[in-house]
């Protein structure tokens, strides 16, 4: 393990193992956030938890088009690392976790961080305005259509692991990831990424993009939006930190 960064009651560690799909067995890096006492947390693939740790683990490249069973390789990646499923919230990713990127804000008494993983090569696109081609039904993905599409690779990702030490409501937590989302947008935009099946467009994200907000300990807070100095604390570290892991991951030349 390799300690990041630390911070009051909680540190990050990037845990470096093996994982294995059937004989085949890969190192990859998984980023740990270790937190001394429990913290609710809202993430967008898990809803909201209460949890001692939150994480990010890397899907190795020669493993991209061959996890077919999520929650089978999850339960391999936590095994590895030593940490029971319902003490964590964790997000993956096909981004390499030396590519992450840590930003932090402060005012008065409240502070944000933000760690942040990010690739767009091959799954950007511009939400509303280009087709998609799955459906889910009961936790099953079906495509629409046949053809090229199955061999499509969506490893691109942004994930946003937002942690700060104010105590936020459950509606402050909910409206930070639109404060999260309209930041990373805005980084999007600024770099010119484009959407890879349609160029001629403009991207917003990619397909896969997740976040994780941890609340904290101190002053309550319930507002979060644009016109808030914490809303504005938000934007900036995710701003910062996607552009910078964008740039990493995908080899910008900015």
């Amino acid at each position: 393990m390799e300690e990041i960064y630390r911070l009051d009651d909680w540190k990050a560690l990037k845990v470096r193992h093996t994982v294995e799909i059937g004989d085949e067995s890969e190192k990859t890096t998984t980023l740990l956030i270790e937190f001394e006492r429990s913290r609710k947390v809202l993430s967008t693939w898990e809803g909201f938890k209460v949890v001692k740790y939150v994480g990010n683990t890397s899907i190795p490249v020669p493993f991209w088009d061959k996890v077919h069973n999520y929650e089978e390789y999850r339960e391999t990646v936590l095994r590895k690392i030593g940490v029971r499923e319902e003490d964590i919230a964790l997000l993956s990713t096909g981004a390499d976790m030396n590519n992450i990127a840590i930003a932090k804000e402060e005012f008065d008494e409240f502070y944000v961080v933000a760690f942040t993983t990010a690739g767009a090569k091959y799954n950007a696109v511009r939400l509303g305005d280009e087709e998609s081609y799955y459906i889910e039904k009961d936790f099953k993905i079906y495509r629409i259509v046949d053809g090229k599409i199955s061999k499509d690779k969506n490893v691109g990702t942004v994930n946003i692991i937002l942690i700060t030490n104010a105590n936020l409501t459950d509606g402050a937590m909910a409206r930070s990831i639109i404060t999260i989302t309209e930041a990373k947008t805005n980084v999007f935009q600024e770099l010119d990424i484009r959407s890879t099946k349609h160029p001629e467009l403009q991207a917003t994200g990619t397909g896969t993009d997740n976040v994780i907000v941890v609340k904290g300990y101190g002053r309550k807070v319930r507002y979060t939006g644009g016109h808030t100095k914490l809303g504005e604390m938000i934007a900036k570290v995710v701003k910062r930190s996607v552009r910078e892991s964008l740039i990493k991951q995908d080899n910008l030349n900015i």
